[in-house]
């Protein structure tokens, strides 16, 4: 029987104070990308923590945060729009003031709390579906993967789009064409990866080295992420750009064009509302 591989990062609790301290260095509000970046700095976690994944597109760092922000914001001591912006609260400004932030009262007024939910990641029903999602994405052979980023990129206005024969063509999955303002065109290749993990910079490089000279672009499409080096190297100046779509932009495009997603409109039941008109 396989061990449980124990994780490194900090659990939700450790990041209740650089959370709120992140925020009041953002002047009191920001976004989650703006506070992960600030909590990294304050924090100061190893880079083998940082790229620590929780799951196939996200890493156990976020995770953390998420429920970190979840427990904070069930205390009183941040709050949210629906924009995705979090902002202290006059009690989260207090417990920064006074430097008192007690962990133990935080986890134990938030887990009295009613639907205790990590909703600024995604609801426990989106996460749901976004598993179910990604596990077929992850399990599907291959070739019905390139013809579903062919499906994909031909919804997101790309013509001519074509599969290479399933024994490979250096690299490349497939190509098409894409016009912009019916004027300017060029020509695209695509390369599908279904990674667990992260693709690193070799793999962006391999891609790159594989492109013809009548490619002007290459679009890689993982079902994983992206290393920060893959990243970099891909938008590399002086050489050819590489697009990039890792697993939850992946999954975001599905839904936007209905490609194998359907939606279902549901409604939460407001208990508060009835039993108050018993009052």
């Amino acid at each position: 029987m396989n061990k449980k591989k124990k994780r490194l990062s900090p659990n939700y609790k450790y990041f209740f104070e650089p959370t709120l301290k992140a925020l009041d260095y953002l002047d009191g509000s920001g976004t989650n990308q703006e506070i992960y970046n600030k909590v990294i700095s304050i924090t100061n976690l190893s880079s083998d923590i940082i790229e620590e994944m929780h799951n196939f597109t996200l890493t156990e760092v976020e995770y953390q945060l998420a429920w970190a922000r979840t427990y904070l914001k069930n205390y009183g001591a941040i709050i949210n729009s629906s924009q995705g912006v979090w902002a202290l609260t006059a009690k989260g400004k207090s417990l920064i003031k006074s430097n008192n932030i007690d962990v133990k009262d935080i986890t134990r007024f938030s887990s009295r709390k009613k639907n205790e939910t990590s909703d600024d990641i995604i609801t426990e029903e989106k996460k749901n579906w976004r598993e179910q999602i990604t596990d077929i994405l992850q399990n599907i052979n291959p070739y019905a993967f390139e013809r579903l980023a062919q499906r994909l990129l031909r919804e997101c206005g790309f013509t001519d789009v074509k599969v290479t024969q399933k024994t490979g063509d250096g690299g490349i999955d497939g190509t098409g064409k894409l016009q912009l303002q019916g004027i300017f065109s060029f020509y695209v290749a695509f390369q599908c990866k279904r990674y667990k993990g992260k693709v690193g910079a070799p793999e962006i490089r391999d891609f790159r080295g594989s492109l013809g000279t009548n490619i002007e672009k290459g679009v890689l499409i993982t079902t994983g992420a992206f290393t920060k080096e893959a990243k970099e190297e891909a938008s590399c100046e002086g050489k050819r750009m590489i697009d990039l779509m890792d697993g939850e932009e992946l999954i975001d495009k599905l839904a936007e064009y209905g490609i194998g997603l359907n939606e279902v409109k549901s409604y939460e039941i407001d208990e508060d509302f009835f039993n108050s008109l018993k009052e």
